[in-house]
């Protein structure tokens, strides 16, 4: 049987005044996330523990079934995997964004969305100027857009950082102080002179300089945070005795599918924003299922919505998935006789733009479901009364049963 995850990144809201009282996925004119709700079974899960932060690192790895509690070591370190970077035993990878701050304020954690490129000549500079060869534990690695690696060579039996070392994702503290969420504990003096010497490498870098003569927003400081060691994921296929593939603009979520032995398949246009070539990426997941056994499509969009506070874009951004990647990859499934799932990884707020712990909402609908005969948003979800997953990494094990 053959079966597909759609997850719409922070998707889960609450009602907005700006869209009627209602939720954005409410709002949002979604018939195929409607139909999979309609046809199949409608619950709600958490898929953040309560002792870790809301962020998209835990979240992913209890989509995929993975306990948080026994497999997650940071966020870094599975954006590393992706990227292809080696960890050993002793090194350390802390997220390094490229943000831009105002009046000392955290007022843009992607820098005006700095292109690729852009970010990789500045990280080749703070590589110069602040890693190698001046001092040799410390490497930057350039990713996608201010989504960006420091990678900290440790030594055997050296712990620069432990359970004490606490960061501050730049994203959940919009507009807020920067000096109000610098690093704390273990290894947090290191982290601050390095985010101050970085800041001094990129502010006036010509790279910048030619985005101020733009219009655009620098990236006029570095934000270390999420920082791990190397974690150890037992592969998806030695679980559940299936082969699958990620397709995701994120290197965290393309990181998560890595570490559990998934192929990872880019798909030209895929940005990992509101410009996403969310058709492109509805072919991709349609043309996957025909190798492999499980394909997941996950779509960041609606989550730089809700970051930027903008409740029309989130809207948009859940009916372009809905007509270019659920519509097609339902069709492909219900063909193949298999079962699909869709579900946010967490729930990020217009209110607050940030993410929040709340439960998120689910549908699956396929071969062996009954239908709910509700639709996909969060008061239907809680009306249906259907199952409820306090341990999120469950849904996973619901999903591939051949009863549910």
């Amino acid at each position: 049987m053959k079966y597909a995850i759609v997850i719409p990144d922070g998707a889960a809201d609450q009602p907005q005044a700006s869209l009627g009282g209602k939720t954005p996925l409410q709002a949002a004119k979604i018939p195929n996330m409607n139909a999979v709700a309609h046809d199949g079974v409608l619950g709600r899960s958490r898929n953040v523990p309560d002792r870790f932060l809301p962020a998209s690192d835990v979240a992913t790895l209890s989509l995929f079934g993975y306990d948080p509690e026994l497999y997650y070591t940071g966020r870094a370190p599975l954006e590393a995997a992706a990227m292809g970077i080696p960890l050993g035993p002793d090194d350390w990878a802390i997220r390094c964004n490229l943000i831009y701050t105002e009046d000392g304020k955290l007022t843009d954690f992607t820098a005006g969305h700095i292109t690729s490129e852009e970010g990789a000549e500045l990280l080749r500079a703070l590589d110069r100027e602040v890693g190698i060869p001046r001092r040799p534990s410390i490497e930057f690695h350039p990713g996608v857009s201010y989504r960006n690696l420091l990678v900290y060579r440790g030594k055997p039996g050296e712990m620069p950082f432990d359970d004490s070392t606490l960061t501050t994702p730049p994203h959940d503290k919009p507009n807020q102080p920067a000096l109000e969420h610098l690093p704390i504990g273990t290894g947090s003096q290191l982290l601050r002179e390095l985010m101050q010497l970085g800041t001094a490498v990129v502010a006036n870098h010509p790279v910048n300089e030619e985005r101020r003569s733009k219009g655009k927003r620098p990236a006029n400081a570095i934000w270390l945070w999420g920082q791990g060691k190397a974690p150890s994921l037992k592969k998806f296929k030695e679980l559940h005795g299936l082969n699958g593939a990620i397709i995701s603009a994120v290197d965290l979520v393309r990181g998560v599918g890595q570490l559990a032995g998934w192929d990872r398949i880019d798909v030209a246009g895929a940005t990992g924003y509101l410009d996403t070539d969310y058709a492109a990426k509805g072919r991709a997941g349609v043309a996957a299922l025909e190798k492999y056994d499980i394909v997941c499509v996950h779509v960041e969009a609606p989550d730089e919505a809700s970051h930027e506070g903008r409740a029309e874009a989130k809207v948009e951004a859940l009916e372009q998935m809905d007509q270019h990647i659920v519509g097609p990859v339902y069709e492909a499934i219900r063909k193949h006789g298999g079962r699909i799932l869709i579900s946010p990884d967490h729930a990020t707020l217009l209110s607050t733009r940030a993410h929040d712990r709340a439960w998120v909402p689910w549908a699956m609908a396929g071969a062996g479901l009954a239908g709910s005969g509700l639709g996909y948003n969060e008061p239907d979800a809680l009306a249906a009364n259907g199952p409820f997953l306090d341990q999120g990494f469950r849904l996973m094990e619901r999903f591939l049963e051949k009863s549910s």
